[in-house]
């Protein structure tokens, strides 16, 4: 599918659709890689993490897991040095942050799908580049506001 200009917002999603998919493909490729040392879920906490500490409740909400689920994933994330624990003033509330091996683990990953995503950027024509840019910056401002019309993307912000 191609788009051409003047095309309606469902033929448009369809095409949307079908980039994402390959924009997800080459932004994912490093997270694939052999040299991460933690799966897919566990690497999807580390992100969780990189903005801030949170307790193990709000981590499970967020990663739509169960608390129990949660926490043993911290076990194991905790076991290979990625995260750290931190016990609260009453010590029933734990919250975990990423250790500096976790924090440069992330920072490895950015950096990976930034020369990926740099790679299918140069062969594109600059216009084109300079379009899809565009483009997705307005995709991502009318995504981040708020709900008007009882629509369900409020949520992707």
């Amino acid at each position: 599918m191609v788009a051409t200009p003047g095309q309606g917002a469902a033929e448009s999603a369809a095409i949307l659709d079908d980039a994402a998919s390959t924009l997800m493909n080459v932004w994912s490729r490093p997270h694939n890689a052999a040299d991460v040392p933690v799966p897919s879920t566990q690497l999807r906490a580390l992100f969780v993490l990189e903005r801030g500490a949170v307790n193990i409740s709000s981590l499970a909400a967020e990663l739509g897991a169960l608390v129990s689920s949660a926490s043993r994933l911290c076990d194991r994330l905790e076991a290979s040095g990625l995260l750290l624990r931190d016990p609260g003033r009453d010590r029933r509330e734990v919250s975990v942050r990423l250790s500096p091996d976790g924090e440069a683990l992330l920072h490895r990953l950015r950096v990976q799908r930034r020369e990926e995503l740099a790679l299918v950027l140069e062969l594109m024509p600059a216009p084109a580049r300079d379009a899809l840019l565009w483009g997705l910056a307005e995709f991502h401002e009318a995504a981040s506001k708020p709900e008007t019309d009882g629509g369900s993307f409020s949520m992707l912000a």
